[in-house]
């Protein structure tokens, strides 16, 4: 057994030889009878000596199997056949003109490894738990048992309309105490016809079929979800995380109380203010969800006023900071050996949960119809009715305007925060109940 497998492994490979990968075991390149090298990766399904032995072809070296590639998807199979998955069955079954139900295992195996056209780099895992949920709750249940080179555009098209129609409607669980609602809806429809046209064109390029029933298709529209909150019901909805942080606080003291004196705590009232905080900052920056809930302290730069994601839905990304949410961020205990910034229940996690409360502090604020991400809606149409162009709102918001993150250095810094300080003082000013004073940032 060599060490790891380079390049120079493999233009020093000599005909009939094979060489294993030192690091990753299982994984290797072998070369037979002068031929191009081909990465392979030998497992066991399960565990223990009496599971049974598979040898899985990778494919030959060149575009676009590389080492590092090749191991990647090396690592996808040895991960799979760990946990009881034959990798090996779902390729074979696949190559075998195989059912619609087997193409989308093929596809889930291979799919972590594939480079996106124009990105440069793979689906995402969020991305990817997606494709499987729409797979496994919609395109199974209506085309899975039908054979993959006989489903029709037509075939498409009647799954689209079922979808919208209801017809895979469902609870499912989820985790041992979740479940989720799956419902129809012209909108999931279009997103999951989308899914399965990428999945034929993968099997397309694959040689699993030769069309993709999928190309053609009128994708449904879906209704258009976009809610921006007015001043009055910002200023809602910041008495209604002024007044939940006061009965958290108040409800802190009773239960101090009532532990001297050794009496039953009382209900719980209130939110927890961290979790208020989260939402603060979602408003007042305009970030996803998951961008502040993963937040970490080693990304904020309080001194310079940006915080700068590692990864994002669009890659790196920098989000310049206003005073109001460095105050915010300033507000914020640091947990020792928790590098987030909005910790959770567990050692080392961030909060989850947070729809929940939001949940519970829109209704206190009378603002059912508002969901989570109407936020960053809201921060985004109120940055273009004070007048900032859409670019400078762009760049705020992180959006990505080519086929690669476009560079926050594309902007000066003066411009870019003045805009952004200007908007989250705004909004901080109709979160309490006030006018705004808007002062500029002064250079140095």
């Amino acid at each position: 057994m060599a060490g790891k497998i380079t390049k120079r492994t493999v233009d020093g490979l000599a005909s009939g030889k094979t060489v294993w990968d030192g690091e990753l075991r299982g994984f290797g390149i072998r070369r037979q009878k002068d031929a191009v090298p081909v990465y392979v990766v030998y497992f066991r399904v399960g565990g223990g000596r009496k599971a049974p032995q598979r040898f899985l072809t990778i494919g030959k070296h060149g575009s676009p199997w590389t080492p590092d590639t090749a191991r990647a998807r090396a690592e996808v199979v040895l991960r799979e056949a760990k946990i009881g998955n034959d990798p090996a069955k779902a390729l074979e079954a696949a190559r075998a003109v195989p059912t619609v139900s087997a193409m989308c295992d093929a596809y889930l195996l291979a799919v972590p490894t594939l480079v996106l056209p124009g990105k440069g780099r793979p689906k995402k895992a969020r991305s990817i738990e997606t494709d499987r949920s729409n797979i496994e709750r919609h395109i199974k249940p209506l085309l899975g048992t039908k054979r993959a080179n006989e489903v029709r555009k037509l075939d498409v098209e009647r799954m689209q309309r079922d979808i919208a129609a209801g017809k895979t409607k469902m609870r499912a669980k989820t985790k041992p105490r979740g479940v989720a609602n799956v419902t129809g809806g012209r909108g999931i429809a279009a997103r999951v016809v989308a899914v399965l046209g990428g999945i034929y064109t993968w099997a397309v390029r694959e040689g699993i079929v030769t069309e993709n029933p999928g190309r053609g298709v009128t994708l449904f529209k879906g209704e258009k979800k976009e809610r921006f909150l007015s001043g009055d019901e910002l200023r809602r909805l910041g008495g209604a995380f002024d007044a939940a942080e006061s009965d958290w606080n108040e409800w802190q003291k009773r239960c101090a109380m009532a532990i001297a004196a050794k009496k039953p705590q009382p209900p719980k009232a209130g939110e927890n203010p961290i979790a208020i905080a989260a939402l603060r900052l979602l408003v007042l920056t305009g970030a996803r969800k998951m961008e502040i809930l993963g937040l970490q302290w080693s990304w904020v730069d309080m001194e310079r006023g940006v915080i700068r994601l590692p990864d994002s839905k669009t890659g790196a990304k920098t989000i310049p900071l206003g005073a109001p949410a460095l105050k915010v961020l300033q507000s914020i205990p640091r947990i020792a050996k928790n590098p987030h910034v909005f910790v959770g229940d567990k050692e080392g996690a961030h909060m989850v949960g947070l729809p929940h409360i939001w949940e519970r502090l829109k209704e206190r604020a009378g603002l059912a119809d508002v969901r989570i991400h109407d936020l960053r809606h809201s921060f985004a149409s109120g940055a273009v009715m004070a007048g900032d162009s859409l670019f400078l709102v762009g760049k705020m918001l992180g959006h990505a305007t080519t086929a690669t993150t476009e560079k926050y250095a594309h902007i000066g810094y003066d411009p870019l925060h003045a805009a952004m300080d200007r908007h989250a003082r705004r909004i901080d000013a109709a979160l309490s109940g006030k006018m705004a004073n808007i002062l500029p940032i002064k250079k140095g």
